[in-house]
């Protein structure tokens, strides 16, 4: 009886809640918005601080509110400070959902930023649907973010995976033509996403393997690849799997030439990970759509630099905070965009409008039929233990669309930094 009536109480919450008045485009103003006074807007996360995913990825939550804190200290947006409420989910898809839920139900955030996670953040999205939330800026690459009229609030930042994987198929093509190339992947949407891609370019790769992340062993996976003959191997994986990976190839005396997805490349987690086998990566190719934090010429860097001095304790600086402030700064674009008469449904607008620029080297694609985040990505390479750009970014799509070079210049922060409304 009282698991029942448990059941019964979280059904009545969940329906009141769907029912709430979201300040929802029906004309009533902010004053009714959750999550929205006069002087504030309260925004909220799911982040692997702990668990398997959390090496990299625990830095990027904290980096998005020191942008945040930075703009507050500027003056905010439309005269509200951003509050920031982060939630530790292990990377752990139940945990995920009993976060959100109190992000929403309990802390009654405006919206929803940045969750990370393919298979976290998968088991939300219809909740978050219900209740009316914006949902922004997912971390992954997930295609399920890309659902416009089945996901109207849901919107993705990352490249799409199969766009990654397109990316990174090119370059094995054109640059590692006749050698037997081999995947291992994630087993979800991120490994799957990831060879689609790889496959649209190389066709069937020679040998294919997968990992969960409760089974920190990829012995059995990395011997089969060495088995068959694999001379390159293109791996979906997290930082701690990269490394993994690239350990255990290793201790087998496996050496392929490893070219590795943006979201677990990353030199300074990955380094971090494989110890004094760090300099296993040299060589080691990959993407990225964001500057390097080796760039120290680039206005961006300069800027993400002062802010993590100033408002996040000089962490460790790596493209994990770059991520995390590129975010804020995106959201904060959005924010001002959606007007000072804030509402759920202005701020979901004024995402589908676009013309966001910003750090990104290739454009964001947000229309009101498409809702994937960045459109490409550019190639690096490990060299000295620091990753450093390859060729032109290039951008495509999820389907069959050519890889292309993408000839637009980036744009530059504004001189304070605050994205103007």
């Amino acid at each position: 009886m009282k698991r029942t009536a448990t059941t019964v109480l979280a059904v009545v919450l969940l329906a009141t809640a769907g029912c709430t008045n979201d300040g929802g485009g029906g004309g009533t103003g902010s004053a009714n918005v959750p999550g929205v006074t006069d002087s504030s807007v309260i925004v909220g996360t799911h982040m692997p601080l702990t668990g398997p995913a959390a090496a990299g990825y625990s830095k990027i939550a904290p980096a998005t509110k020191a942008y945040f804190d930075y703009v507050n200290k500027n003056g905010g947006v439309h005269g509200r400070k951003i509050e920031y409420k982060i939630k530790d989910d292990g990377y752990n898809p139940a945990n995920t959902q009993t976060v959100v839920r109190e992000l929403v139900l309990q802390d009654k955030v405006f919206a929803v930023l940045n969750g990370l996670g393919t298979p976290t953040h998968t088991g939300v999205l219809d909740f978050l649907k219900t209740n009316r939330v914006p949902d922004l800026f997912v971390a992954s690459g997930s295609r399920s973010w890309n659902q416009a009229d089945k996901y109207p609030g849901t919107f993705g930042f990352n490249p799409d995976y199969t766009v990654e994987g397109k990316i990174l198929g090119t370059y094995v093509k054109e640059n590692l033509a006749g050698k037997k190339a081999c995947f291992l992947g994630q087993d979800d949407d991120f490994g799957r996403d990831s060879l689609a891609g790889i496959e649209k370019i190389l066709g069937s790769v020679a040998a294919k393997e997968s990992y969960v992340t409760s089974n920190p062993n990829v012995g059995p996976q990395m011997g089969a690849l060495k088995a068959a003959g694999c001379e390159v191997v293109l791996l979906a994986t997290v930082p701690g799997f990269t490394a993994l990976s690239i350990g255990t190839a290793a201790k087998i005396a496996f050496k392929p030439q490893f070219v590795v997805s943006n979201v677990g490349a990353d030199p300074t987690t990955v380094g971090k990970a494989l110890g004094a086998g760090a300099p296993l990566m040299e060589g080691l190719v990959a993407t990225n759509y964001l500057p390097l934090t080796t760039d120290e010429a680039n206005p961006w860097i300069q800027l993400f630099k002062k802010v993590n001095a100033e408002h996040n304790g000089n962490a460790e600086f790596d493209n994990n905070t770059v991520y995390g402030m590129s975010v804020g700064y995106l959201f904060v674009q959005a924010l001002q965009a959606a007007g000072k008469d804030l509402t759920r449904d202005k701020l979901t607008e004024a995402v589908k409008k676009n013309g966001f620029q910003g750090p990104g080297l290739v454009p964001l694609r947000f229309s009101a039929t498409d809702h994937s985040g960045y459109g490409g990505a550019q190639l690096t390479k490990v060299v000295g233990g620091k990753a450093a750009w390859v060729g032109t970014p290039y951008t495509t799509d999820d389907k069959d669309a050519p890889v292309t070079a993408y000839q637009g210049q980036a744009a530059t922060p504004p001189q304070n930094g605050v994205p103007a409304a």
